[in-house]
């Protein structure tokens, strides 16, 4: 996981994400990695239209966007 995160940062592409909420809902979002530490990562979500912080243990899969590509500027 660690790579796909940093070559999220490095070539500023997006990523789609299941995440497990703090409330235990499930949400799926994309988003571009921003910093990554050991215990979380921030990115900005396309969704919400901001930087977000994301718990790793909470994060239930990640892979690279399937939607054609686009050039993102965040």
């Amino acid at each position: 996981m660690d790579g796909l995160l940093m070559r999220s940062i490095e070539e500023n592409i997006p990523l789609e994400m299941i995440y497990l909420a703090e409330n235990q809902e499930l949400s799926q979002r994309s988003l571009i990695v921003k910093e990554i530490s050991d215990e979380y990562i921030r990115a900005y979500c396309l969704l919400r239209k901001q930087i977000r912080t994301f718990r790793r243990e909470n994060i239930l899969s990640i892979l690279p966007e399937s939607r054609p590509k686009k050039s993102y500027l965040h």
